[in-house]
């Protein structure tokens, strides 16, 4: 679900595929969009068992209503500065696709913000950087009043072995 088209699609069926509501939340600074069907739900920082042996942006995993879900910290897979939760921090809940099945994951943000609609003409692509970056976890980059949001790609955040592996908690 990238914004550059796939093979054979057209602009306007790409338009209507990115064209949605997203929750937008920030990190470090930055605005980032979330596509809100794969929002199950948005809860405040509670403790965070850790499990050794997980990579470093893998906070651990929380018990919430009694399904143990794997939280990870976005800052630290993105590779910026970790940051102290404060009464701002929240866990979003989200639904992950990887290899047929979906699993439920807690991503850290510093703060929401709220629900935009998106049309697909307001999404431009990744722009090329000059140097080689993987930038496949960018859905495209909205433009939302004057302002530039980053739409994530929330499939495409962890690879496939790392949800696996997260999806055995």
């Amino acid at each position: 679900m990238n914004a550059n088209p796939a093979p054979g699609e057209t602009g306007s069926s790409l338009a209507e595929r990115i064209s949605s509501k997203y929750l937008t939340f920030d990190l470090a600074e930055e605005e980032y969009g979330l596509e809100i069907l794969r929002v199950r739900e948005i809860i405040g920082m509670m403790e965070i068992t850790p499990v050794p042996r997980t990579p470093d942006y893998v906070l651990g995993v929380i018990n919430l209503r009694g399904k143990v879900i794997p939280v990870i910290d976005l800052r630290l897979k993105f590779g910026l500065p970790y940051k102290d939760p404060d009464d701002r921090t929240c866990v979003i809940v989200v639904e992950v696709m990887s290899e047929g099945s979906t699993v439920q994951m807690g991503i850290v943000v510093d703060r929401v913000n709220e629900v935009v609609d998106v049309k697909g003409s307001e999404v431009e692509p990744t722009p090329n950087f000059g140097v080689s970056l993987d930038t496949t976890f960018i859905l495209g980059m909205a433009k939302v009043g004057t302002k530039v949001k980053i739409l994530l790609d929330i499939d495409r955040v962890l690879t496939s072995s790392e949800v696996a592996a997260l999806s055995a908690f």
